[in-house]
């Protein structure tokens, strides 16, 4: 390749990338509101504690962990 067309390439995606920002900052639903968004980034800690699913966790094996169970009610 020729300087010349490496240069053109450049200058052919630089323009495209351009005009996608132009277009892209024009478009309605892409902006964000004006306001902001609040989010709620935490939750709150509580005591309350939720017992495992017995069909889930099998606290009797060797090593207690998940059990998944593939296409069955879960019951050995």
């Amino acid at each position: 390749m020729k300087k010349t067309d490496i240069a053109m390439i450049i200058l052919i995606a630089g323009v495209g990338v351009l005009v996608a920002y132009f277009v892209a900052t024009n478009i309605s639903f892409l902006k964000l509101p004006e306001k902001g968004v609040e989010v709620q980034t935490i939750q709150e800690i509580t005591s309350d504690v939720q017992e495992p699913n017995k069909k889930i966790f099998n606290a009797e094996a060797i090593n207690p962990t998940v059990e998944v169970v593939v296409g069955g009610d879960g019951t050995n």
